[in-house]
């Protein structure tokens, strides 16, 4: 059975979906780090690496989960994982599969696609245009 022709109409819907969860799991790293919330057991000292890191997830885990500032923030977010990614995973070997270092690549790459679709449906960033359009 082949699929739906139509299913072009729903990119927008999967787009708005794609950006709420990889919000969702980068606000996960953040309050992981942060807030100790799900309890990760790690506890970074302020200024440290992994702490300006888990306020950077903070952040924008946050806006792109709400869908504001999208572009900005998915930039940021996107050079995040290029850096844990070179930083924490990459010494180790240069294949992800091997090094562990697959979702912060596949993040970054979800991330810089972010910055040139923008947020899709359900975001604020889209609020915001209707009411300056309006006005």
């Amino acid at each position: 059975m082949p699929l739906p022709t139509n299913l072009d109409n729903w990119a927008p819907h999967a787009l708005g979906l794609t950006r709420i969860m990889a919000g969702l799991l980068l606000l996960a790293h953040g309050t992981s780090k942060l807030l100790g919330f799900p309890a990760g057991g790690f506890s970074p000292d302020a200024g440290s690496l992994p702490w300006i890191a888990g306020c950077i997830e903070l952040l924008c885990g946050t806006l792109l989960t709400l869908g504001l500032f999208t572009r900005p923030a998915a930039f940021l977010a996107s050079g995040l994982c290029a850096f844990a990614y070179f930083i924490g995973h990459f010494p180790q070997s240069f294949f992800p599969v091997l090094n562990g270092g697959d979702a912060a690549v596949l993040f970054c790459f979800i991330f810089f696609y972010l910055v040139f679709s923008g947020p899709g449906l359900w975001s604020l960033d889209a609020v915001r245009a209707r009411v300056q359009g309006a006005g």
